[in-house]
């Protein structure tokens, strides 16, 4: 059954229960009402174009019932990031999936400062053309029958396109990655089996809808399941979204260990008693955070491993089985092998390769780049472009993307690692990033971005203890902040520019002083 089927499946079973409680517009949504709301949405996106439809509103009940929509009418939602360059972002998107309606927010335009892009309609003006007889027909659609509901909304197979999201852009210019129904389906059935999931849980969703992690774990699980979800659209009012944990009792929650760093440092103790499971995702879990979660309010932070291509869940710690700095174990029904980057044979447990992955969850492949998608998906075999290892108990554990390993005086050398050892020696309030910039003798140097002045020699100290020499940070740079990824995702792309930057402007400094 396709995801916007089963929606109305769950739907019609779950009537006046709560779908949503959208802290953003202080609506609260019941599921028959959502249904309605869907089934008029539906037949506003007829009038649009068939194909791709643009989605970039942020994380709401308007967002999730204009997807649902989208899905009825047939047409398949492109996810567009408004977190950073929201107009270039839809230009991109618009171009790359040869498209031109984007159902999107004026408050949201105005709240970011952005144009309009030629295309763009408005959710505001969708709603406000509503009639009673719309409405009435809708609600009479939703009391028949489920068979025939179901034969009034779009159709298809379980290997069609149910979106379209882009990679982060972290390294390079952004894919657009072509999910489908069977791999969303199939990856929320692993990771629900691997993790207890209730009809009776409520889901915090405060991720972006744009970002894969937030539209399988934050919208589709919890609709799955009849679950109630708790919106809120801004992941970095972490004040707000304490207050709302507290006010609404969420049982789950999921978020990057940016935005969970927020959250412990404004948050009160007793602020998450309701909350049975959280998972960190999308960036590496530092141990600190993990400790700090604990003794702050005694909950176990879980983390986990995925990719925008895989729906994105690989592996995760869960209650029965949790190794902290690993990234958990596989879930059921994936396929996952551990390759030798360089002859391409199977890793044994403890040895570091590239993480291939296969199943159900592997996308569909990259909209109109057989290229890229060859190059990526060899075999059924997904390369994550990720480098870790398997140990001896089948726990996979991340060392970072092979483009986060540099190779100095012969020896691969993780950036991840080198960040994790650093974060640890570096004081509480002081967060950091590891780069590599070109070097003219050494061909490479690995350089440390750092938010405060520290001291450079006792923390090298430190960090030597855990490190080989060649590992060691060879310069120190302070950045005001560190630049993040609408998902939360440190964005090394523009860390590095920022550190090559700032080194060009020290070294013209040195030699107009010498001069």
């Amino acid at each position: 059954m396709l995801l916007h089927q089963h929606f109305v499946k769950i739907a019609k079973r779950c009537g006046d229960k709560l779908a949503f409680i959208d802290r953003t517009s202080d609506r609260r949504v019941t599921y028959k009402k959502a249904l309605i709301a869907s089934l008029i949405l539906s037949e506003k996106c007829r009038d649009f174009e068939k194909g791709f439809i643009g989605v970039m509103i942020p994380t709401s009940a308007g967002c999730a019932l204009a997807i649902l929509g989208a899905l009825m009418s047939g047409r398949t939602p492109v996810m567009i990031n408004y977190s950073t360059g929201a107009a270039n972002n839809a230009v991109y998107a618009q171009r790359k999936c040869n498209f031109r309606t984007i159902i999107t927010s004026k408050t949201l335009l105005e709240k970011i400062n952005c144009p309009v892009v030629d295309g763009m309609v408005f959710i505001e003006d969708i709603m406000e053309s509503i009639t009673v007889a719309d409405k009435l027909k809708a609600a009479l659609k939703a009391k028949l029958p489920l068979p025939l509901v179901l034969r009034m909304v779009h159709g298809g197979q379980e290997d069609d396109n149910v979106v379209i999201l882009f990679t982060s852009g972290s390294e390079k210019d952004p894919k657009a990655v072509q999910l489908t129904h069977r791999n969303i389906s199939s990856n929320i059935e692993s990771f629900s089996r691997a993790v207890e999931i209730y009809d009776d849980d409520v889901m915090l969703a405060n991720l972006p809808y744009f970002h894969v992690f937030g539209l399988t774990v934050n919208l589709w699980t919890p609709l799955r399941f009849g679950m109630t979800i708790v919106t809120y659209a801004n992941p970095l009012d972490y004040k707000s979204v304490c207050t709302i944990v507290r006010e609404e009792k969420p049982t789950i929650m999921v978020g990057t260990p940016s935005f969970l760093w927020g959250y412990l440092r404004k948050s009160e103790p007793g602020d998450f008693q309701s909350v049975r499971l959280v998972v960190s995702g999308a960036d590496k879990c530092p141990d600190v955070l993990r400790k700090e979660f604990l003794d702050k309010h005694g909950i176990t932070l879980y983390e986990g491993y995925g990719t925008t291509e895989t729906s994105p869940v690989i592996s995760t710690n869960t209650p029965d089985h949790n190794r902290p700095g690993s990234v958990g174990k596989v879930l059921p029904g994936v396929l996952l092998r551990i390759e030798n980057y360089e002859t391409g044979r199977k890793c044994g447990p403890g040895e570091i390769g590239r993480i291939l992955v296969k199943g159900d969850l592997v996308m569909r492949g990259y909209l109109d780049d057989f290229e890229e998608t060859s190059m990526r998906i060899r075999h059924g075999w997904y390369d994550t472009g990720d480098m870790g290892y398997l140990d001896a108990d089948g726990f996979l554990w991340h060392c970072g993307r092979l483009k986060r390993f540099v190779k100095i005086g012969g020896e691969m050398v993780s950036l991840v690692k080198v960040e994790d050892v650093l974060q640890k020696c570096l004081p509480e309030h002081v967060t950091c990033s590891v780069v590599e910039i070109p070097d003219a003798l050494k061909g490479v140097r690995i350089v440390a971005a750092v938010t405060e002045k520290v001291d450079e020699k006792k923390v090298l100290k430190q960090m030597s203890e855990h490190l080989p020499n060649i590992a060691l940070p060879r310069q120190f740079v302070v950045v005001e902040e560190l630049p993040k990824m609408g998902s939360g995702k440190v964005d090394f792309r523009t860390v590095t520019a920022m550190v090559q930057e700032i080194i060009r402007k020290k070294m013209n400094t040195a030699g107009h002083e010498a001069g």
